[in-house]
């Protein structure tokens, strides 16, 4: 699955003619999208209605947007402004469906990776689970002060109500061919734009107007994957030959940051949320690995169960945070007040 997960990606990547094969499978997944969807709009399908507003942020291409750094810069946002705010999502790759709370030591099996990451981050309160109704009831269960929601990807769940609609856009990736998935990697056509705040993730903030949504993502230096004291921390590794290893969604991005900062880049893409092996670093030994802040939660884990293995100390992390533009922060004010949050 993975390996074909791989092969699609790089024809999307390549604007492979073989690509036209795949139409007929493309119309059958937008007729079906779009029948589910009208079934709920008319509430033909029952769908779950939150005590408090639940806002949703999400994308309508496969692979990363940004999305989670968005999320995180947006939680601490709401916490400064002392907003009680929560958070769900699906907790993709985790070995469980049911709901569970995220707690500050979970495991990417456990939770999920990008869950494990806003939640270390920002220790908000967060649950996941497949069912988003009953992830919200357990999460007011044990939070029953919150004040908002804020769904982590679930766009296409229809299932869950929502007040709020934000949809992440990669304005430098944009939407390829255009074409629905598996022929292009839109998840639902472009008119699903229509309705929702759109935040375009791109640092050519000149190509938008004055009052565009615009988010960008500032690197900060590498850091050690295992820091154990303050020396450590202090560890500096300058620009130079590296192993950039990467399991997220769209690993282009993280390679061209990687070179911007200096590095000449092997890359070694995986798939999206891929569940990291000691055979994948195996190879691996003769110069340093730099990876995300969201593969590492998972070589972390990785690495707690190889307490003495050696290519541990020789992995970096390129921590990223989200750049808001001052429309964001204006927007997010608008939507609180007209929810009556604030």
């Amino acid at each position: 699955m993975k390996n074909l997960e791989l092969l699609i990606t790089k024809a999307w990547q390549e604007k492979s003619p073989m690509l036209t094969t795949l139409a007929p499978l493309s119309a059958l997944y937008g007729v079906v999208g779009r029948v589910r969807k009208s079934l709920y709009d008319n509430d033909k399908l029952a769908k779950y209605h939150a005590s408090i507003p639940v806002m949703v942020i999400g994308n309508i291409t496969m692979g990363g947007s940004g999305k989670t750094p968005l999320i995180i810069a947006l939680i601490k946002y709401l916490q400064d402004k002392g907003v009680n705010v929560g958070v769900i999502s699906r907790g993709y790759g985790r070995a469980d469906s049911s709901p569970a709370m995220v707690r500050a030591d979970s495991t990417p099996k456990e939770v999920g990776d990008e869950p494990c990451l806003i939640v270390q981050s920002t220790n908000v309160p967060m649950a996941v689970g497949v069912n988003r109704g009953q992830v919200i009831d357990l999460l007011l269960q044990n939070h029953p002060t919150l004040q908002l929601i804020i769904s982590d990807d679930g766009l296409q769940h229809y299932a869950l109500h929502r007040d709020v609609e934000w949809i992440v856009v990669d304005g430098v990736r944009g939407f390829g061919n255009e074409k629905l998935f598996p022929q292009g990697f839109l998840r639902e056509s472009l008119d699903r734009l229509n309705g929702a705040t759109v935040i375009y993730h791109d640092s050519r903030a000149e190509r938008y107007d004055d009052n565009a949504l615009l988010m960008h993502l500032a690197p900060s230096k590498p850091i050690p994957l295992l820091v154990g004291d303050k020396s450590e921390s202090d560890k500096n590794l300058p620009p130079q030959k590296v192993y950039a290893v990467s399991g997220i969604g769209y690993p282009t991005r993280f390679f061209k940051t990687l070179n911007e900062l200096g590095f000449d880049v092997v890359e070694r893409a995986f798939g999206d949320h891929h569940d990291f092996a000691l055979d994948d670093l195996a190879d691996l030994t003769d110069l340093p690995i730099i990876t995300t802040s969201k593969d590492a939660v998972k070589l972390h884990e990785l690495a707690s169960t190889h307490p003495n293995h050696a290519i541990f100390d020789n992995i970096w992390v390129l921590p990223v945070q989200a750049v808001l533009s001052e429309s964001v922060y204006g927007e997010m004010d608008r939507v609180l007040g007209a929810l009556g949050v604030v």
